[in-house]
């Protein structure tokens, strides 16, 4: 992959993090895997000076660390993925009440048409792309805050459980409650009750932790 052929818009270091950064949660590189500054440079195609400033900002993460023979990936925990929806639990509720009183009737549509993409994908057992929508109508609720500070802080919480929530949506049928649970959240907000649609959300979050939570223990056991 030629980094330089990507995003024009954002600096090359920006490019590079954020593939390392999506390549360690999802599981490209492995905990404890080290990586170089040489290596990195033959695999992206890229000069060394950008992907240092990329792995320092991977270091301020916490998904790496630095070594003598390189950067060696730390990635997340079962204890930090807890702690993150623990965190979104107390946190989303709340976007999701100032979502409710915020949202203009074109966002609400936007996420009611997010509500049946996802179903549309369950249904042809298309899960990337059911998680895809998944993810994508959270995104849109933190939006719809109009809170640049609520938006940022979950969104980066969302995105650093990804390999997670993956293996969790695709277990036990977590992926249709997920959907059944957007829609109750989308006809709370539609209906511009705020107060239900914060109960809901976190009730749902919570749900999301518990599933999620049960496939990693079910995985270490084996």
């Amino acid at each position: 992959m030629n980094m330089k052929m990507e995003h024009k818009t954002i600096s090359l270091a920006d490019q590079i993090f954020e593939k390392l950064e999506h390549d360690i949660l999802v599981g490209e590189y492995e905990k404890g895997e080290t990586l170089t500054e040489l290596k990195l440079s033959e695999t992206l195609g890229v000069s060394r000076t950008p992907i240092r400033e990329a792995l320092r900002r991977l270091a301020q993460e916490n998904l790496i660390y630095m070594s003598t023979k390189g950067a060696v990936v730390v990635g997340l925990t079962p204890e930090d993925i807890e702690e993150v929806y623990e965190i979104r639990v107390r946190i989303e509720g709340y976007a999701t009440r100032l979502a409710t009183e915020r949202a203009t009737d074109a966002q609400i549509e936007e996420l009611f048409d997010m509500v049946e993409l996802q179903e549309f994908y369950i249904q042809k057992g298309d899960a990337d792309r059911a998680m895809d929508c998944d993810s994508k109508f959270h995104r849109l609720i933190y939006k719809m805050t109009g809170s640049m500070p609520v938006c940022t802080t979950l969104s980066e919480l969302h995105k650093k459980v990804v390999k997670f929530r993956k293996a969790s949506i695709e277990g036990g049928g977590r992926a249709k409650k997920s959907n059944t649970e957007h829609r109750e959240i989308y006809e709370a907000i539609a209906s511009r009750n705020a107060e239900l649609a914060e109960s809901l959300t976190v009730k749902h979050i919570a749900n999301a932790r518990n599933n999620i939570m049960q496939q990693i223990n079910e995985a270490m056991n084996k």
